[in-house]
């Protein structure tokens, strides 16, 4: 559907991993890539702030511009994207990428971690697409993608930790409801979600370290998805529940090797797949 030249990405929690891949998959196109996360200051276990982001995005050959956001509060929420539109004129993509993950049992939830998550990953996906949809109904081909998997309500996936799963399903049912909703709009609504573990900063520091991160894909194979989801037809593209590798295998690439973080190892399946 055209160029992304000039078009207008805000993405929630891109400051590193996968929302910030898939900002510089998109910066290399040309696009505008916002930045509404809560990092400005360097973490010893965290790399990357809002602003080497940014800047980032505009060594990749867009324009970057990191807001100091955290997305459980509205009214930050909404000058992340009333700058956004003030900046750039308007907003074309958004990237419900922010989450909050701790994997325990009932029992072993604090309330405060629980709310956590649910303020996230729930709530802020939902606020987010709220003050967003406004200005996403004036864009050509306008998108939201929301971080989050395919709805599969197995006992499974939910016994290990139900908190967790509850607040990302919560996310996942933000799809179902919205595409339903703005389909008339023409605002594309989807899911996009890893087949394998992706070398994140929750790999590396909540899940399982260097064994799960050598077993993990690099954040580019999300990142190539998702610009092919937003390549598509807003008003023939919404309500789908995507895997990374299903999305690219569907456009002809049969060679994921280059995802790879550590070749030829033995990838680790991801929950909800």
């Amino acid at each position: 559907m055209g160029s992304f030249k000039n078009k207008t990405v805000l993405i929630t929690g891109g400051s590193r991993g996968i929302g910030k891949a898939i900002g510089l998959r998109l910066a290399r196109e040309g696009a505008n890539i916002v930045i509404a996360a809560k990092t400005v200051e360097p973490h010893p276990k965290l790399p990357g702030t809002i602003y080497t982001a940014a800047e980032e995005m505009e060594a990749a050959g867009g324009k970057g511009f990191g807001v100091c956001t955290d997305i459980r509060f509205e009214e930050q929420v909404q000058s992340a994207v009333d700058t956004t539109v003030d900046k750039f004129g308007g907003i074309d993509i958004l990237v419900n990428n922010a989450s909050a993950i701790q994997l325990t049992s009932t029992i072993d939830t604090q309330m405060k971690r629980y709310d956590l998550m649910h303020q996230v990953n729930v709530r802020g996906t939902f606020l987010s697409s709220k003050l967003c949809i406004p200005h996403l109904e004036n864009a050509e081909n306008p998108h939201i993608l929301n971080i989050s998997p395919p709805l599969n309500l197995e006992t499974k996936w939910f016994a290990p930790h139900v908190a967790y799963t509850m607040s990302k399903f919560g996310m996942s049912m933000c799809v179902l409801g919205m595409a339903g909703e703005l389909k008339k709009k023409g605002i594309a609504v989807n899911a996009l979600w890893p087949k394998t573990t992706i070398q994140t900063a929750a790999i590396q520091n909540l899940l399982g370290g260097d064994e799960l991160m050598n077993k993990s894909r690099k954040p580019d194979i999300m990142a190539d998805a998702a610009f092919t989801i937003f390549s598509r037809d807003s008003q023939l593209c919404t309500g789908n529940y995507f895997v990374d590798e299903e999305v690219l295998r569907s456009e002809g690439v049969t060679d994921l090797s280059k995802y790879a973080n550590v070749p030829e190892a033995e990838l680790a399946p991801d929950f909800f797949v």
